[in-house]
């Protein structure tokens, strides 16, 4: 079983994934006038004036929490550790390239699921990559096989890693069993999943961003500790991504395929730009200023933050402890012997709180997503609903008992599956999005507070939803 999961995904990925996010990232980037670089600092002005949730959605702030729940998952721990073990120090250098370039995708699939959104029967705004595949496209069939592959990944195959990482971490810290932390973790989701969308988010706007500082200020920590040692791992991370380290030390090292894919591949489970997953919580918010661009732009921070700064932060705990660990393990075990190393005793128990902290966010915010495509797919009767809840929590607790190379391996596969339908059809939609952002940079450069009107585009607006970008929705 595991030979033949990683036989699909080194073809999934050596000979697909790579070149198409590549090539997605490039062609947006492009299209939207290099936007990721021009207008970030827009991200404060798109924030700040929609902190207060509206009637029919979140705040930018609840939205952006609630998509962060889920980027910050075990992936920024455990799976920066095995991208490390993989593909050698480069593997954070294309991390940080899929993060940059993947800033214009994260744009481009926000910006379409804030203007395909619409709302649900209690006037809450839903939408996401299912709903522009439908309106935008006129492709239902496609917007049906997505959110079948993301019921699948985020009702079960991610759910499985998330509690994989935290049963790990507990077992090795406290020596607790993998039976009771999943009985107790599915017992904990149950009770924050069952708030519904508003209720997550809520609880998502306070406890996201004081996850993410505890864990970045420990780790600028330890960097300042040795802030002698910095300058020789930027460098060992850069060498190892080209593979120069080889022609120095005169050996076989890792290989630059090996760096570029294990980095890519962590980089896009990390901050799940062009996944599809994202824009299922970028349709939730209403958007301040009125105009669709407003969320990409706030999303993109999502991305930034996640890969940039998280995912930073752990490759340097890692890489600064040098050969201090034990070679024989990785995953999240990997971050909590060279976190002892740094801090001792208390070293294990903290790794083990923090990825605590960052997988029960991302199963709960997972769950949420895999909720909303079972709207579109108006399956969300009462019964469906506790179906998915029930499956979801057996799932968490069945990952806490599965082995870590296959549960990162079916992850792998569903996640390559998800992004090759997203990304075909937001290449599809890209006039739409070089259109939005051009509609959104015209009036930033007029002066004004960009408000989209659709009337200014007959062919786009016959696609809307009813009442989607009408006075109300644009308060």
């Amino acid at each position: 079983m595991p030979e033949f999961l990683s036989f699909i995904n080194d073809i999934l990925w050596g000979s697909v994934m790579i070149y198409l996010l590549l090539g997605a990232g490039v062609w947006f980037t492009w299209r939207t006038g290099y936007i990721q670089f021009r207008y970030l600092r827009q991200f404060g002005k798109s924030l700040k004036s929609s902190i207060t949730p509206q009637s029919s959605g979140l705040s930018a702030f609840q939205a952006l929490c609630t998509s962060l729940a889920a980027r910050v998952g075990s992936g920024n721990l455990a799976g920066v550790a095995l991208a490390i073990t993989v593909g050698g120090p480069g593997a954070v250098f294309w991390m940080w390239v899929s993060a940059i370039i993947g800033m214009a995708t994260s744009f481009a699939e926000c910006s379409l699921a804030q203007l395909y959104k619409e709302r649900d029967a209690s006037g809450q705004f839903r939408g996401g990559p299912a709903w522009y595949m439908s309106r935008g496209l006129g492709m239902r069939w496609m917007g049906v096989m997505f959110s079948i592959f993301l019921l699948l990944a985020y009702g079960l195959i991610f759910n499985t890693v998330q509690a994989n990482s935290i049963s790990h971490a507990m077992r090795y810290a406290f020596h607790l069993p993998e039976a009771i932390t999943g009985a107790a973790l599915a017992l904990l989701t149950l009770v924050v999943i069952v708030r519904g969308l508003r209720g997550v988010a809520r609880l998502m706007q306070w406890l996201v961003p004081v996850m993410l500082l505890l864990w970045v200020v420990v780790s600028l920590i330890v960097s300042v500790w040795h802030i002698r040692e910095i300058p020789e791992v930027i460098s060992n991370i850069i060498r190892c991504a080209f593979g120069w380290q080889e022609a120095a030390a005169g050996a076989v090292g890792y290989t630059v395929s090996q760096a570029l894919t294990s980095g890519f591949q962590r980089g896009m489970f990390s901050n799940e730009a062009g996944m599809g997953s994202t824009p299922n919580a970028a349709a939730t918010a209403v958007s301040s200023p009125p105009h669709p661009a407003a969320q990409g732009i706030v999303q993109m921070i999502g991305v930034l933050t996640d890969t940039m700064i998280v995912c930073t932060a752990t490759a340097m705990v890692v890489l600064l402890a040098g050969n201090s660990a034990d070679p024989s393990v990785n995953g999240i075990q990997l971050v909590q012997q060279a976190m002892t190393h740094f801090a001792g005793s208390w070293g294990s128990p903290f790794v083990a709180g923090i990825v605590l902290l960052f997988a029960f966010t991302s199963i709960v915010a997972n769950y949420i997503y895999a909720e909303n495509n079972l709207i579109y797919l108006r399956l969300n009767t009462p019964r469906n609903v506790w179906l998915l809840r029930v499956v979801t929590l057996l799932m968490v607790m069945a990952g806490t008992l599965m082995s870590l190379p296959v549960v990162w391996q079916l992850a792998d596969i569903i996640m390559a599956l998800m992004a090759i339908t997203n990304l075909t059809a937001i290449l599809l939609l890209s006039p739409v999005v070089k259109i939005i952002a051009g509609d959104y940079l015209r009036q930033r450069k007029l002066g004004v507070k960009p408000v989209f009107n659709p009337a200014r585009y007959p062919d786009i607006e016959q696609q809307l939803a009813p009442g989607s970008w009408d006075d109300d929705a644009r308060q």
